[in-house]
């Protein structure tokens, strides 16, 4: 029964599980069309062949190492040296003439790949984190998948709601045989909320920036005096790993293994560090929703969203997937380990790996964790670098936050 890491953090003085995750991107390298075809959104997704192509979406499609390019000199051999000599071509799988389809997916060809980062303190803008869990950088090979090309909106679960009835974790009253130390007003429904402080603080302490909001879900990401309205097609937050598997089923998909998302986030290149290239703002765009200002109790907000942002208001990636750095934190259906990438060091290939069979963080032992990727609004460099492709994010399952929601994908059959 882990529905405990929010609560005792705040009212027992037990550490809450957050996530940290990021990332990277791909370079410019030879490009190759592929063509896809959608049909209306309406309720359950299904996927079906296309008799004809419909508009076309661009992929950029890896045929050499590019994991330097546009990085400075100095960085650029820092890069190397830190392990990024281990990352080889990606080879994605045969591109079929008519691709399967369906309702908001991307067809993403699956293949092989280097998956992991190297040490990204090296470099300009790597953060603090070496991020020894995403390493050794291995080769992994995939088949082919559809995945959501934006994160699943308000809208979206709005709809799955209506349809079900569903109850999200943090709608829940928590009951005394899970929390049977706590005070009777404590057991009341509610969520994690990043409430910054109004001062600068140590980062070595989460507490100071994060608090249990009594009625914070999905429809009141802030507290109850919040609402969703006029955000219809922003990410839905406040959502527990359960919450997003469940919503998965009923759309006929399922969440991302990790293996997966990594793939599809670096959009056909090798080795990038960020999911669009090796600069955090090419010719000085702002590329994705993350944290700018002075961390935690000043956000600029230079790129227009000092929360989650409207989805597909920034570039998307090389097939078309958008928002995989940033916004909001991405649950994958693997559970996470910080040993999982050593223990399979001697295994020459992956094959569509589905993670480890059980969960274990030295960092909080004994709270079961699963994989979250791709970073959020309050990822900056100053704390968390996690927006990075192929760094590795993690949370524990039954915590919802304000700022972690996720997307599907669906196999080909």
């Amino acid at each position: 029964m882990i529905r405990l890491s929010y609560f005792r953090l705040l009212f027992l003085g037990v550490c809450i599980s957050l996530l940290y995750s990021c990332t990277s991107q791909p370079a410019n390298s030879s490009k190759q069309e592929l063509v896809g075809s959608t049909d209306s959104l309406s309720g359950k997704t299904t996927t079906a062949l296309s008799d004809t192509p419909a508009a076309p979406i661009v992929s950029t499609l890896s045929t050499a190492i590019s994991c330097t390019r546009e990085m400075l000199p100095e960085d650029s051999m820092n890069y190397m040296a830190g392990g990024a000599g281990a990352y080889r071509p990606t080879q994605p799988n045969p591109i079929p003439a008519v691709l399967p389809a369906a309702a908001g997916m991307v067809y993403i060809p699956g293949g092989e790949f280097s998956m992991g980062i190297p040490d990204p303190t090296r470099v300009k803008g790597g953060g603090k984190e070496a991020m020894p869990d995403a390493r050794p950088i291995h080769r992994v090979k995939l088949k082919e998948f559809l995945m959501d090309e934006h994160e699943v909106t308000n809208a979206e679960f709005a709809a799955f709601v209506k349809a079900t009835g569903y109850v999200t974790l943090a709608e829940k009253k928590p009951t005394r045989e899970e929390f049977p130390d706590a005070l009777p007003e404590m057991l009341v429904a509610g969520s994690v909320v990043f409430t910054p402080p109004n001062h600068e603080v140590r980062l070595d302490d989460h507490l100071q920036w994060w608090s249990y909001v009594k009625a914070a879900d999905w429809r009141h990401p802030e507290g109850p005096s919040s609402s969703i309205k006029g955000k219809e097609q922003n990410p839905v937050v406040h959502i527990a790993w359960e919450d997003a598997a469940a919503y998965a089923k009923w759309a006929g998909k399922r969440l991302p293994t990790e293996a997966e998302w990594e793939f599809a986030a670096r959009g056909g290149l090798t080795g990038n560090i960020y999911a669009w290239g090796n600069q955090m703002q090419p010719g000085g765009k702002k590329m994705a929703n993350i944290f700018q200002g002075h961390f935690p109790e000043r956000n600029a907000a230079e790129d227009g969203y000092p929360t989650t942002a409207p989805v597909k208001k920034f570039p998307a990636n090389g097939y078309g997937l958008y928002d995989m750095a940033g916004n909001v934190w991405e649950w994958c259906a693997d559970w996470y380990r910080n040993d999982y990438y050593t223990s399979r060091a001697s295994d020459k290939e992956w094959t569509n790996p589905t993670g480890p069979e059980d969960s274990f963080d030295p960092d909080e032992p004994g709270v079961p964790k699963k994989v979250q990727r791709g970073g959020s609004f309050l990822c900056t460099d100053q704390y968390c670098t996690r927006y990075m492709v192929g760094t590795r994010g993690k949370a524990d399952w039954r915590t919802a936050t304000n700022h972690a929601g996720f997307r599907c994908v669906k196999d080909i059959k």
